[in-house]
């Protein structure tokens, strides 16, 4: 066996920042060579444990899991070529990796993420979030129906909100959580349902999801199950149907309606999806409860014989195979949001109320 692989089940290396109880990793025999070929590693969060996750390799060629402890992690994107946004409970950071190429951390870590900008923004349930052209924070006000941008003197500045939504209230009608930037602007975003009233997106979970054009503000898609995580590649638009575990595109005709088309069908409750290349690493969970009440995804694991994952798997948009995986057993069976990060083998992140964050000074050269 070449060095650099992993057994297929083998525990990763772990750098313990955070209590969230027994939790067991695991991986593909592949997950380490994957991520060594590429020369990336993942990120990806958990409302759920409090934590941020950096997956990548260690100094054997295996897998190493840096956890870091955040309040209420959920939206990550790349901020430029050094940068990461997350929503994190009533606030939203902005982390910045201080190393330089040829630094490290106790020998081994290359790139050190630490939150330099904090904005309050008051707990607005805060799911995806993006960067405009000029830099703004875009980010889905789940509570208030809305894209919002942070504002230094409010909560937030709303930049736009659906149609169908009739004011601008701190009641979560239809459960906007999902967001697409395409060109440095916000282009297409998704909903559980088209409700106008508060808390109406819940008796819609099974068909009501659907997909809405920014720019034009139509909706575009229809009859989804709570859909998360559009995303751009390759000029098409991508998206988790959550409610019946699949990865799918969606493709429109000339009057512009759209279909969603499954591409993968993957064993979980799907949230964050990021792509490198003709793959698509997608964020798996368990239930919230010991079933999917009334979604289609509890019946399509039944009649796979299959029980729900956590963790990240890794699909072959050719085949729509999983080819690698990353799997979490234990206390955290939720997963948010994912993101690659590129040209970094060893990643980790300091906590904003940390020693770490208090004794970690850096002065620029």
């Amino acid at each position: 066996m070449a060095e650099s692989e992993q057994p297929e089940g083998t525990p990763p290396e772990e750098t313990p920042q955070g209590d969230a109880g027994k939790v067991e990793y695991s991986v593909s025999g592949g997950l380490a060579q994957r991520l060594a070929r590429g020369n990336i590693s993942i990120a990806f969060t958990s409302y759920q444990s409090g934590l941020l996750y950096f997956v990548g390799r260690n100094a054997k060629g295996g897998i190493n899991v840096h956890q870091a402890a955040m309040p209420k992690p959920m939206g990550l994107c790349r901020d430029g070529e050094n940068g990461l946004t997350m929503t994190a409970g009533f606030q939203i950071m902005r982390f910045e990796n201080v190393l330089e190429p040829d630094q490290r951390i106790n020998d081994f870590f290359d790139a050190c993420y630490v939150p330099r900008r904090v904005h309050v923004t008051g707990n607005l349930d805060a799911h995806d979030v993006g960067l405009d052209a000029d830099g703004r924070v875009i980010f889905v006000n789940t509570r208030y129906n809305c894209l919002a941008t942070t504002s230094t003197r409010h909560s937030f500045e709303m930049v736009w909100r659906p149609d169908f939504i009739s004011a601008l209230v701190d009641e979560d009608r239809c459960h906007l959580n999902g967001l697409a930037m395409q060109d440095g602007k916000p282009r297409y975003v998704t909903a559980v349902s088209r409700s106008d009233t508060i808390d109406g997106w819940r008796d819609r979970r099974a068909d009501g999801g659907i997909v809405i054009d920014v720019d034009s503000g139509e909706i575009i898609c229809t009859g989804l199950s709570m859909p998360h995580s559009p995303r751009l590649h390759n000029d098409t638009l991508w998206l988790l149907n959550s409610g019946t575990g699949e990865l799918g595109v969606v493709t429109r005709n000339g009057d512009g309606e759209g279909r969603f088309e499954p591409r993968a069908f993957c064993p979980g409750f799907l949230r964050g999806l990021a792509f490198r290349g003709n793959f698509a690493f997608v964020g798996l969970s368990k239930p919230r409860y010991k079933r999917f009440e009334g979604l289609a995804l509890d019946q399509k694991l039944q009649d796979a014989d299959s029980e729900p994952w956590c963790g990240v798997q890794v699909i072959d948009l050719n085949t729509g195979a999983c080819v690698d995986w990353f799997r979490i057993d234990g206390a955290v069976g939720e997963l948010y949001d994912l993101e690659i990060i590129e040209g970094r083998a060893s990643p980790m992140a300091v906590p904003p109320h940390s020693a770490e964050a208090a004794n970690l000074i850096t002065v620029a050269s």
